[in-house]
């Protein structure tokens, strides 16, 4: 008797998954539960694991597309377990690809990619190479330069011609996860009344607070005091005031949500993710640092799950992070509101408390995004101005204002 090895349902919204390498060979014996291979889909990737116990017969290969409830291999469990074959993860497999992982480090480490790609059009071995780069990295020049001298010393000399130009072309499947952002992000551009309000904060204060307490903040609760613990209690305070900037349009209705679960985007190498912190209302500053910190970890991991990214009321992008100056983020349906925060700079601006005078002072551009459907543009500008001033003025966060 063969039970079927199908995809499972990952939640809500989640229809196709891509799979990863198996890690047991066809035909090789299974415990029941061992994990047999990774499955990817547009927002978590996870281990499948086996049924039952017995022989597996693999269906569908690594990189292909699946649907949820398909079929991609069987287990037959009646089969008597051979006892020349060791139960398990396929060790050979795992160790291959370890191997690879290597020796592909290793090259790049040596050298550089262009300098790879030329190696390879030219015929040029890197092993015969010393590098002249950083940490004796292999340069383009490297390569040329022995391509030069193999010329000249297996042949009559001959007039140095230019190096030829490599114009290369590749092209890569797009993944389930970049698949499903361009979807969202069509879908948000498509399907909602978006505008963007822009204005800045003088972070000095904020800046101030922190420099004088991360220390001991760090000491107490194991975390870094950080920028986002200080613009989700200011946007906290402001949906408190606006709730419709809290709110989603669903079936043609208004949903309020008298509590606020804060979507924060991060970047991953396979993509924009957007984990959940869940009751942000209620958190301390600790408990959103220690909770940020968790979601980044499993983020950055793969481990993040259906749950922890579903359900958010508004969201928070920090392109500043990656030295965005200014941007307008794009809603995450179907959310009404998401607040971008950008580079921090030191920018000339007049002192309100100083007769008018000129000084530099860390500003920081902000720029919220909404959904006109339910957000009038004043109500957005206002909330905008509410985030602005518990920045500029953070004691007010301290008082619940």
């Amino acid at each position: 008797m063969s039970t079927p090895i199908t995809i499972p349902s990952l939640g809500e919204s989640i229809n196709e998954v891509v799979l990863g390498q198996w890690l047991v060979k066809d035909g090789q014996w299974v415990e029941r539960d061992s994990p047999l291979l990774e499955i990817e889909s547009d927002k978590v990737t996870q281990e499948l694991p086996s049924p039952v116990s017995g022989l597996l017969k693999i269906e569908k290969q690594t990189g292909e597309d699946c649907l949820i409830g398909d079929i991609i291999g069987s287990v037959d469990e009646s089969a008597t377990k051979p006892e020349s074959i060791d139960a398990g993860i396929d060790e050979t497999a795992v160790e291959e690809v370890k191997t690879e992982t290597i020796a592909s480090a290793q090259q790049t480490r040596k050298a550089t990619p262009l300098a790879q790609k030329v190696a390879s059009d030219l015929g040029v071995s890197l092993e015969t190479i010393e590098g002249s780069g950083p940490s004796g990295r292999i340069t383009k020049s490297d390569v040329l330069g022995a391509e030069d001298s193999s010329t000249v010393h297996d042949h009559a000399p001959l007039v140095e011609q230019p190096a030829p130009q490599h114009r290369g072309v590749r092209r890569e499947k797009m993944s389930t996860l970049r698949k499903k952002i361009a979807e969202r992000l069509v879908e948000a551009q498509h399907n909602a009344a978006m505008l963007t309000t822009f204005n800045e904060a003088d972070m000095t204060k904020v800046i101030a607070l922190r420099k004088l307490h991360k220390d001991e903040f760090n000491d107490r609760y194991g975390v870094n005091l950080g920028f986002m613990s200080f613009f989700t209690k200011a946007c906290v305070s402001a949906l408190r005031t606006w709730p419709a900037v809290n709110a989603s349009l669903v079936e043609g209705d208004v949903e309020y949500h008298d509590y606020v679960d804060m979507s924060v985007a991060v970047g991953t190498d396979r993509g924009l993710v957007v984990p959940v912190i869940r009751s942000a209302d209620r958190m301390s500053f600790a408990e959103v640092e220690l909770t940020i910190k968790d979601l980044a970890l499993k983020a950055r991991d793969g481990k993040l799950t259906i749950a922890d990214m579903t359900g958010g009321t508004f969201t928070i992008s920090n392109g500043g992070v990656y030295g965005s100056m200014m941007s307008t983020p794009i809603l995450n349906p179907p959310q009404s509101g998401i607040l971008g925060l950008h580079r921090i700079q030191n920018r000339p601006i007049e002192d309100p408390n100083n007769d008018g005078q000129i000084v530099l002072r860390p500003m920081m551009y902000l720029a919220l995004s909404y959904d006109h459907r339910l957000v009038d543009g004043e109500g957005a500008v206002r909330f905008l101005v509410h985030v602005k001033n518990c920045i500029e003025d953070p004691e007010r966060l301290l008082l619940g204002l």
